[in-house]
């Protein structure tokens, strides 16, 4: 574990509020999302570290409501694109028509903005559109930009792709190519509830009013908390633990473990020790500390790396998950 490291007195404030912040925005999405913290929790974090999040879970769970629940409490503007089949990238993000000036009859080109130009996109079951059309978010997600007709239209701050996805087995489902499952910072999966709260969710639901959260953030202080999160502190101990977790995952290292060369088709890459040093950056402010320790890497391990490790074949054929393939290496690597 990482030595507590004090903030500086300016920021004491700071980190007091994000980590208010971070209670009250649970307060409020427990309204309309029941029995789902952990899943709250890991899409804040990706927020906060300014990434994307990918929602894994079969249909009727929720995902949606989560999303559009998460953007009303941060004051966001919020956009749905529902990924069909015959979705075509202009369909996301906008196309040139052309229009006449009534007085000159000049005609001239005018872009008109797609439903990416939002603060909050939710990619609504994004693996039931071909590859091409998922794809075409690439450039957006990571330059947070849109090139159209050769100029380029910026995506207004703070901009998040929140995307919902089916577990492969579906019908008219197509994965996910590897190069934009890395784009997506965590993989935050989406179980059953336990019956409990389902009960207590179902009833809430199904009364006449549903509860709407109230907003706690807007755009400009995401982005003073997004700022926050990167002058976080971390130790050589701390990122080396993070590169040796990564590390572990790759079968091809003269030094890989057995584990890795007969169960790991493909490993992580470096964006996910990236991912883990700065999602652990923003867990420990929301947890009210300017440090951040083994112990958020550790937590966060399956959500970076799920989606960025590909069991083998051999893995596969005995119904070994890239979940079970994580917690066997964390039993491993020393911390």
């Amino acid at each position: 574990m990482s030595e507590s490291s004090p903030a500086p007195a300016s920021g004491e404030t700071a980190v007091a509020r994000v980590h208010e912040i971070r209670d009250r925005l649970m307060t409020e999405l427990r309204k309309a999302v029941v029995g789902q913290d952990q899943v709250i929790e890991e899409l804040v974090i990706t927020m906060f570290a300014r990434g994307h999040a990918l929602l894994t879970g079969v249909p009727g769970l929720g995902k949606t409501l989560l999303v559009r629940s998460l953007a009303e409490s941060m004051s966001l503007a919020f956009k749905r694109i529902q990924f069909t089949p015959d979705l075509m990238p202009a369909d996301i993000f906008g196309t040139e028509v052309v229009e006449e000036d009534p007085v000159t009859g000049k005609r001239a080109f005018r872009f008109v903005k797609g439903p990416i130009f939002a603060n909050v996109v939710l990619a609504d079951e994004i693996n039931r559109t071909p590859p091409k059309t998922q794809a075409a978010l690439l450039e957006s997600m990571e330059e947070r930009q849109v090139t159209a007709a050769g100029e380029t239209h910026p995506l207004a701050p703070p901009f998040f792709v929140l995307a919902t996805q089916n577990p492969i087995e579906l019908e008219g489902t197509y994965p996910l190519p590897e190069a934009q499952l890395d784009r997506f910072l965590l993989n935050t999966v989406l179980d059953y509830l336990p019956k409990e709260d389902e009960v207590n969710m179902v009833a809430t639901t199904t009364s006449p009013e549903r509860s709407k959260p109230q907003a706690v953030l807007n755009g400009p202080e995401i982005e003073e908390i997004q700022t926050l999160v990167r002058s976080v502190p971390v130790s050589t101990d701390v990122v080396r633990y993070a590169v040796n977790l990564v590390s572990a995952t790759r079968p091809t290292l003269k030094d890989a473990s057995s584990l890795a060369k007969e169960k790991i088709k493909w490993g992580a890459g470096s964006r996910a020790s990236q991912a883990l040093v700065l999602a652990g950056k923003a867990r420990a402010l929301m947890d009210g500390r300017y440090n951040v320790a083994v112990e958020d890497i550790k937590a966060l391990a399956k959500p970076v790396l799920r989606h960025r490790v590909i069991p083998s074949f051999h893995a596969e054929a005995e119904g070994v998950t890239s979940d079970q393939l994580i917690a066997e290496l964390l039993k491993t690597v020393e911390g």
